[in-house]
């Protein structure tokens, strides 16, 4: 995977009812990212997305 950093705009994989959406990343952990949705049904929306989750780091 790419080097994640805080202020990584990431793209999710689509899960359930949730479409693929951006992410910005606030801290970084072994197993998962924390940030805020910025696109999509969870937008301004926090979360604490696994890694595998992760698609592709777009910013």
């Amino acid at each position: 995977m790419l080097r994640l950093t805080v202020g990584s705009v990431v793209l999710l994989h689509a899960l359930d009812d949730i479409p693929e959406h951006l992410f910005r990343v606030h801290e970084v952990f072994d197993d998962c990212v924390t940030g805020y949705s910025l696109t999509g049904p969870l937008a301004g929306e926090y979360g604490e997305p696994s890694l595998d989750l992760i698609k592709a780091i777009v910013a």
